[in-house]
């Protein structure tokens, strides 16, 4: 079916598809796992704000 908005050939079509058949980017990923991120920037966050009372302690600011 030919669609009237194609603005390729045919033949240059055919490429297209066959290069997008190809699977060149086609990878393999680990499921989403919100709550891994969620904890990784809690352990973050935690240690930043330990470090900077740790230094402020340090430095003498109360």
């Amino acid at each position: 079916m030919e669609n009237e908005h194609n603005k390729l050939y045919p033949e240059d079509q055919a490429k297209v598809d066959a290069y997008l058949k190809q699977g060149y980017n086609n990878v393999e990923r680990k499921p989403y796992r919100p709550l891994k991120l969620l904890g990784i920037l809690l352990i973050m966050v935690t240690t930043i704000s330990a470090g900077s009372l740790l230094l402020a302690w340090m430095s003498g600011i109360h």
